[in-house]
């Protein structure tokens, strides 16, 4: 897909909007898992996640490629928006956002807060997508899907950071919501030469690409209703999963409820505050605590934007 040369590109891209976001061994959450555990924190970008990286790569290319686009439109359940919207107005390109009638409102908020436009349609992301496209067409607006090339190139910049700092991950867990996070690491740890497992962490209650891992093909389900929504995907993307395929160990499934005590145990361990998504790969470390005793393990905080009333009531009430 890219090669280093491309990557470290990205990444100075990727740089010069905001610098590198830290990674750090936790004793705690050490403690806890009985596993030397590192922590990337992309909850410490601008916009609270690491979909931030990927905005701002394809809109580079968009403004460098196809300065007549007039405006973009997508659909999310929050993170892939906040970042076609912080991309669009440092690049002056309009961005509408096509979110699930539900959304969480503090994720909606701070989608109008970069600039976009919100329009609110369908039950999931996957019918919010639907209705992303048809709107692109009929206003005449480039669709930016949240799975593409530049996209999983800038989020790859991620793991270029985290696996230079800490080269010698044993594994790495990772949360799949529609795949750019997972095939992003896969293409770092490549290009990079290294050995480093990395396994996929999706929630019981949205199981499609761990359905489809298993079954060597793309597997839809008819639901995805999980508390973390940024991994509520129904339909993989076909590419993605052929990244997927090739380059990673497992895909395992967490329940909301090991969601929720991994976020707890992000809070109590490190003070740091985890959505969904954020705190699944720990969950699944937890999970596999048995498996991964004494191994150097990875695992991405992939975002922090959790509803205050989200976390009171899932996480809190737990």
């Amino acid at each position: 897909m890219f090669d280093l040369i491309a990557l470290e590109a990205a990444a100075r891209l990727v740089h010069a909007a905001f610098p590198a976001t830290p990674q750090f061994a936790w004793p705690l959450l050490a403690a806890r898992s009985g596993a030397e555990v590192w922590v990337k924190h992309e909850n410490h970008t601008p916009t609270g996640a690491f979909k931030v990286r990927g905005g701002l790569v394809y809109m580079d290319r968009l403004k460098r490629e196809r300065p007549w686009v007039t405006g973009v439109i997508s659909a999310t359940r929050g993170n892939h928006g906040q970042s076609l919207a912080y991309a669009g107005a440092l690049h002056g390109v309009p961005v509408t956002i096509v979110v699930p009638i539900g959304n969480s409102a503090e994720k909606n908020a701070a989608m109008r807060a970069q600039g976009a436009v919100l329009v609110e349609h369908g039950e999931d992301f996957d019918a919010a997508r639907l209705h992303a496209m048809a709107l692109a067409e009929a206003r005449r607006l480039e669709f930016a899907p949240s799975f593409a090339p530049d996209l999983v190139c800038g989020v790859a910049t991620y793991a270029l950071e985290f696996l230079r700092a800490v080269p010698d991950l044993d594994t790495l867990y990772v949360p799949i919501g529609l795949g750019s996070g997972i095939c992003g690491c896969i293409l770092a740890r490549d290009l990079l030469g290294l050995r480093t497992e990395i396994v996929g962490v999706q929630s019981t209650e949205a199981p499609a690409y761990a359905l489809s891992f298993a079954a060597g093909r793309v597997v839809t389900v008819p639901t995805a209703h999980t508390l973390a929504d940024g991994m509520a995907t129904r339909i993989p993307d076909p590419a993605a999963l052929a990244i997927i395929r090739a380059g990673a160990a497992r895909v395992v499934t967490v329940t909301d409820a090991e969601v929720a005590s991994a976020i707890r145990a992000y809070w109590q361990d490190t003070h740091n505050l985890a959505e969904g998504a954020g705190a699944a790969p720990l969950a699944a470390l937890l999970q596999e605590r048995a498996r991964m005793a004494g191994n150097r393990v990875g695992v991405i905080l992939c975002g922090g934007n959790i509803d205050l009333a989200l976390f009171r009531d899932w996480v809190l009430a737990g």
